[in-house]
């Protein structure tokens, strides 16, 4: 029988059985793909002490009492791609954490081919786990026993799978690799709440636009917010982006001009006046205020970093090859591109480039030097 935690009373007594517990594995799904304001709506818990759990904080919101064990560096918390979880959490709960072991990570850094939880679940402990309730509406209640397997699922093996994987990088000399990578994941910023004023800047294309065609499109994509907070429903289910982008490039005047621009819904097209209007916004925008999107042409790269760029590259995929790792993890790009601009001589010179984690000056560093010597 499945346990659940609805009531204060019951997260009082899980927390008071996990007292002296070693370790926890821990898991949440939330609602993004069906709600504007995105929640978690289920924690799942298990301990070497035993469980599993299920935690509703929709029925609990205060989920304090948990506070100090997942922020307790003495206890162990297992995760797999712990950067949603860690921030949705410290965003929605107030968490603190430390002592995170990421599975997914720790499967980058043995060089797995697949990474999700069931490809390395099948991998290192031959056991099947289905993804066939992924993109459910998680705030729905209540849930049926197959979502309830689902979930339990995913932190039932999380903790022998931590054990496997870890005696695995330390016979690789790559343990401690993983734990600096974890420390920055449990020091991650909460997600965001509400409205991000830049996000219609990373819309990919919308650079290529004209500025007054940017600015038509900023007023469609503040017209679309405002249609997915009042109705709670995920702006990319109201219109996509690529219709926004058609309809900022069509410019469309009339409700007859809008029979023109592909990948509107109908409902929307019944009722044309809210486009129209936003397009006219845009189209009024005063010169002096178009939108400006810094950033979004990449600076010329002077001659000296972009052959530094290249030793680099050419270092990395023979680094990769060589240890058997991702180019990605061996050093990312943006990575790569800050170590070139940097022009290190000595290790002294990688400690002052930024988010180049101690390990990788550790293990890399004389390396990366020695390829950028002759460059």
């Amino acid at each position: 029988m499945t346990r659940w935690v609805r009531t204060r009373e019951t997260l009082l007594d899980l927390v008071g059985s996990l007292a002296g517990c070693r370790a926890l594995a821990l898991d949440s799904e939330s609602d993004s793909l069906h709600h504007h304001a995105e929640k978690v709506c289920l924690v799942q818990l298990t301990s070497d002490r035993g469980g599993p759990w299920l935690i509703d904080p929709l029925a609990v919101r205060d989920l304090s009492p948990l506070a100090p064990l997942v922020a307790d560096p003495a206890i162990l918390k297992v995760f797999h791609g712990a950067d949603y979880d860690v921030t949705t959490m410290k965003r929605d709960f107030g968490f603190s954490f430390d002592g995170v072991f990421d599975t997914m990570i720790a499967a980058r850094f043995l060089g797995f081919t697949e990474i999700g939880l069931q490809a390395v679940a099948r991998k290192e402990l031959g056991v099947e786990l289905t993804k066939d309730s992924q993109k459910d509406d998680w705030s729905r209640r209540p849930l049926t026993p197959k979502q309830e397997a689902y979930a339990l699922a995913d932190v039932e093996h999380l903790l022998p799978l931590q054990v496997r994987l870890s005696a695995l990088l330390d016979e690789r000399g790559r343990l401690a690799w993983v734990e600096e990578e974890c420390r920055a994941v449990a020091a991650l910023e909460p997600a965001r709440r509400g409205r991000d004023p830049e996000a219609y800047k990373r819309v990919k294309g919308l650079s290529r636009l004209p500025r007054r065609q940017q600015a038509v499109f900023l007023e469609l994509f503040q017209w679309r917010e405002g249609m997915a907070e009042a109705s709670d429903i995920p702006a990319f289910k109201l219109i996509g982006s690529e219709a926004l982008l058609a309809l900022a490039q069509r410019l469309p005047r009339t409700p007859a001009d809008l029979g023109e621009v592909k990948g509107l819904p109908a409902r929307l097209r019944a009722r044309p006046e809210d486009m129209l209007e936003a397009v006219a916004r845009g189209l009024a925008v005063p010169e002096s205020e178009l939108p400006r999107l810094e950033g979004a042409r990449r600076p010329v790269v002077p001659e000296p970093v972009r052959r530094r760029i290249d030793v680099l590259k050419a270092w990395r995929s023979g680094e990769a090859a060589r240890i058997a790792l991702d180019v990605s993890v061996i050093l990312p790009q943006r990575l790569l591109e800050k170590v070139a601009e940097a022009a290190p001589r000595r290790l002294a010179d990688l400690e002052a480039v930024p988010g180049l984690r101690r390990w990788r000056i550790d293990a890399l560093g004389a390396g990366m030097l020695a390829a950028l010597s002759p460059a």
